[in-house]
């Protein structure tokens, strides 16, 4: 993992204050190289090279044993040394820095002992097995999982692989995540003397996938200072206009931050709350994107107010306090606390305004979850720490050892879907598009199972995604889906909250729509539609013979209404014998010719009580349609003059149903024989051929009584395998 060169040919970014630890006066990396190069210390003592590592530790954890940290900057400086970076420093200055980084982090001994090393065996001759015989199984992974796979052997594949082997070993420790973070940060910090192109190459690849991960891993703190880092190479020109508008505001002689704050401070401290009321400016990226969303930013728009509390409940109150002594801005309110961002993030989000028009946004949080929201995965110290009748399994490699003593909180959805998608990927160039459009998916949503579990799905996620994420490959056999008790298409959008029953055929053979693919936005779902349809290069819908209905389903398609006035549809079952071919006459009354023909149209079927209404056609036969038909709107504004309509005495009705249903043996005997219990007439039958298993069938039938309808169509629906009943909805032409 080779670092780049130092001095940057443009001045960095600005670092916001809280993302460095105060107390630490700025480090020469310079001047710790040439330490280094001085020689290393007597045995037992800390090299002075380490000091600021070893004084940025102590801070977060006081008690931690140094003793790894020195053998590790032993083995790091004497295996690197003679190697230089481009820029002239020793190299041992880029493992220190990394290092360092992580130290002000507060990430615990194991990761900072592998950060030393993180280089060696990919640079130098030192062997991942000396590593694991020196410092145990644990920093041997994470080294190994850092280590970059080798351009000779693997070509062009060789940085997708290289990722691809770093998100694996993620999955079984994400300290392996935090160093490469760390790594490309202090990279970029030192990118200036590369040629500009690849230090453009290099801030794309930073910007589409380091940057994501270090936002789903909620190390904000890395995340924002990439961010600008990449801002300034990628758009030179927006940032050096974002960088005026930084200083402009910085000149100024009032500052309406300060102002809010100390009001704040009064305010929390007459209400005796114990808070540290901060101003956070925002970093380059985020002044921008406020001012191409606003336009003219005013003092209040380059930082926000960070309010520091000891417990949970203080949160709340310091919220209650600010909202009654201050004017909040409602729509501005969220609460992260009792909802955390899948990247662990907790806090509360709110805004005040004051009389002049100026609004502060503030972040209310206590001390730890300001320290989780900075360093995220990094401040959890070692998440892997086995139980105490574990502790002699410690000595286990570590891929093996900790399967069954996780208890990372950190192992998110969204890292156990990369993890299972990035195994079906068929070459390293899918994985790479793939990778980074599935982290371009910046939001992550979280909808119910009936049986009450959870799926955490990307935004824009449709039910094709939450069927592949519940069952894997076995989704090829999903027929339809149920979003909040309704029926709704597979291609449904979902959204955060929604409660998802997804219907399911019990054929093993089924087959996966290739129109799923328009819909399919997870990774998994997309590789395993792919994957099925390479395999099978014949059309996934075929025009074939109803098996799964056991023979007695009925060729041929159903004849759709062909216009405004059309019959329900001919019978392609064969009709019932004697059935009568329109309603009677006196169901209908026509108010000016009670003698006119009637007709009820069969693109809406209308049945009493509906409300009707009639327009004469040809041969001075009145046609009758429900009020809500396309076809009523269709002729008026043709200027059709509608005719007055009413139902008669007659109490039966003809009526066309369509009944949705799965595949199954008898199932068009089982079904006809309920409609018949219920005094139906059937007057024809459609029975499309089935798609995907799922079969439609459409019914015209004739009551005695249109009250016995509904009767009827819930009878339909509790025949085992149907799902669904409802009137024939057919739309007229336009004209």
């Amino acid at each position: 993992m080779s670092a780049e060169a130092t001095n940057p040919a443009t001045p960095g970014p600005v670092v916001p204050a809280v993302s460095r630890r105060r107390s630490l006066p700025r480090i020469d990396l310079r001047r710790l190289g040439r330490a280094a190069l001085l020689g290393t210390a007597s045995r037992g003592r800390l090299p002075d090279a380490i000091g600021h590592v070893v004084e940025a530790h102590r801070a977060h954890h006081p008690d931690a044993d140094l003793e790894p940290l020195r053998r590790a900057y032993v083995l790091a400086e004497s295996s690197h040394r003679g190697q230089m970076r481009k820029s002239g420093e020793p190299y041992i200055t880029h493992p220190l820095a990394v290092t360092l980084i992580l130290a002000e982090l507060g990430a615990e001994t194991t990761t900072l002992t592998a950060s030393l090393l993180h280089d060696t065996v990919e640079d130098t001759e030192v062997t991942l097995d000396q590593v694991g015989e020196q410092f145990g199984a644990e920093v041997r992974f994470i080294v190994d999982g850092v280590t970059k796979l080798e351009k000779v052997d693997y070509g062009a594949a060789a940085e997708p692989e290289t990722f691809r082997k770093m998100l694996v070993a993620t999955g079984n420790d994400v300290r392996v995540m935090s160093i490469k973070l760390a790594d490309r940060l202090h990279n970029m910090r030192t990118l200036g003397v590369m040629r500009p192109e690849k230090q453009v190459r290099i801030a794309k690849v930073t910007r589409d996938v380091l940057i994501p991960l270090a936002e789903r891993l909620g190390v904000q703190a890395l995340k924002t200072e990439l961010e600008d880092l990449v801002f300034a190479i990628l758009h030179p020109e927006e940032y050096e206009h974002t960088r005026e508008l930084i200083a402009g505001n910085a000149s100024q002689a009032d500052d309406p931050l300060a102002e809010f704050a100390d009001a704040m401070r009064t305010v929390l401290r007459d209400a005796d709350i114990p808070a540290e009321v901060l101003i956070r400016p925002r970093h380059f990226v985020s002044v921008h994107r406020v001012s191409r969303k606003r336009g003219r930013l005013r003092g209040c728009d380059f930082g926000r107010l960070l309010v520091l509390v000891n417990e949970d409940a203080d949160c709340y109150g310091v919220l209650g306090e600010l909202h009654t002594c201050m004017t909040p801005v409602v729509s501005e309110f969220k609460d992260f606390i009792a909802v955390p961002k899948f990247n662990l993030y907790q806090s509360l989000h709110t805004a005040v305004a004051r009389e002049d028009g100026q609004v502060a946004e503030v972040l209310i949080r206590t001390h730890q979850m300001h320290k989780v929201a900075e360093a995220g995965v990094v401040a959890l110290g070692n998440p892997y720490v086995a139980s105490p009748e574990d502790q002699p399994r410690e000595a286990a490699p570590a891929d093996e050892a900790r399967v069954d003593e996780r208890v990372d909180p950190t192992r998110p959805g969204w890292l156990s879907r990369l993890l299972d998608w990035q195994e079906a990927a068929p070459d390293p160039d899918t994985f790479w598009s793939t990778l980074r459009e599935d982290l371009a998916q910046d939001r992550e949503i979280t909808v119910f199972r009936p049986d009450g579990g959870t799926l955490g799905l990307p935004d824009g996620a449709t039910c094709v995604d939450a069927a592949y994420a519940q069952y894997g490959e076995d989704a090829h056999a999903c027929m339809g889906a149920r979003v909040n008790g309704r029926l709704a298409t597979l291609s449904t959008v979902l959204r955060d909250g929604d409660t998802v029953q997804l219907l399911m055929g019990q054929d093993p053979a089924s087959e996966p729509s290739r129109e799923w693919l328009e819909h399919a936005h997870t990774p998994a779902a997309r590789i395993a539609i792919q994957r099925w349809l390479a395999t099978h290069p014949a059309p996934a819908e075929t025009d074939r013979a109803d098996d799964s209905a056991g023979g007695e389903a009925l060729a041929g398609a159903p004849s759709e209404p062909s216009g405004a006035d059309a019959q329900a549809p001919d019978a392609v079952a064969p009709a019932v014998p004697g059935a009568p071919a329109s309603r009677p006459a006196a169901a209908i009354t026509v108010v000016d010719r009670p003698d006119a023909s009637v007709r009820l149209a069969g693109c809406c079927t209308p049945v009493p009580p509906d409300e009707v209404t009639g327009f004469a056609v040809r041969g001075g036969v009145v046609t009758v349609h429900r009020a809500e038909c396309a076809a009523v709107a269709r002729m008026a504004d043709a200027g059709r003059a509608a005719v007055d309509v009413s139902w008669g005495d007659t109490t039966g009705c003809r009526v066309t149903l369509v009944a949705e249903s799965f595949g199954r043996p008898h199932l068009l005997a089982d079904l006809t024989e309920a409609m018949a219990l219920e005094g139906a007439e059937i007057v024809s039958a459609t029975v499309e051929p089935p798609t995907q298993q799922r079969v439609r069938h459409t019914y015209t039938v004739q009551l005695p009584d249109a009250a016995h309808l509904p009767t009827l169509m819930r009878a339909m629906r509790n025949v085992p395998g149907v799902y669904d009943v409802d009137r024939a909805r057919h739309h007229a032409p336009t004209a």
